[in-house]
């Protein structure tokens, strides 16, 4: 912990390789010095939030050093993969439009290919956060005097809505090409998902264009 202000903050600690830490993970970051020492981030777990590196390791657990090794095997790995993946005709779709698999019979929308290939490499879109929100935290504050507060980055908040933006959206696409739904069935469906919409407009001062802002009624907007 510093003694005030104006100090300069302790090193962060430094662990012996055979300890089953996250500090000797090269996905824990530091971030701060509070009460417990220094505190970081797991880049894999956000949701975790701040914690200290002495905590114990997990599944994830990747050792520090070995950046060359994985860029290596990850490399081998695609190799493989291209030779055996199926291709994508290359031509100008609608984002309802069924994608053509060669070798493969999916159906599924270009959309919803999308979505599926973002979340498997963990984005949430393409909406970039608005400038003043960049590298900022959202402070979570308990209502009790004796529960710690906790902070989370608000990029990693951010990440999470656009990904709830983007599912509603696949949900949209989804309910309207349904086979077996009626018209009107469609249609309640649709307000009550524009319901959802309205309800997370408080969001959109986090965006930095208004275009990739969510949209409600008019009695919600």
């Amino acid at each position: 912990m510093t003694d005030g202000p104006g100090s300069v903050p302790p090193p962060p600690p430094v662990f012996q390789p055979e300890e089953k830490v996250c500090g000797n993970c090269k996905l824990w970051a530091a971030h701060s010095v509070d009460h417990r020492g220094w505190v970081g981030v797991c880049r894999l777990q956000p949701e975790r939030g701040l914690f200290p590196p002495s905590a114990p390791l997990c599944n994830k657990f990747t050792p520090r050093g070995v950046a060359a090794k994985v860029v290596g095997e990850t490399s081998r790995r695609e190799r493989m993969v291209r030779t055996v993946a199926p291709v994508v005709r290359r031509r100008e779709h609608s984002p309802d439009e069924v994608v053509d698999l060669e070798g493969l019979e999916l159906n599924m929308t270009r959309a919803e290919l999308m979505e599926l290939i973002r979340e498997a490499v963990g984005e949430g879109g393409d909406a970039p956060l608005a400038n003043k929100w960049e590298g900022g935290t959202l402070r979570l504050v308990p209502g009790k005097a004796d529960v710690q507060s906790r902070d989370i980055p608000l990029d990693t908040f951010f990440h999470k809505i656009v990904m709830v933006r983007d599912r509603l959206r696949v949900m949209e696409q989804k309910l309207n090409a349904h086979p077996k739904l009626s018209d009107a069935e469609k249609v309640e469906m649709q307000a009550q998902i524009t319901r959802i919409y309205g309800s997370l407009t408080s969001f959109n001062l986090l965006f930095r264009d208004k275009e990739d802002q969510f949209v409600g009624s008019k009695s919600e907007d």
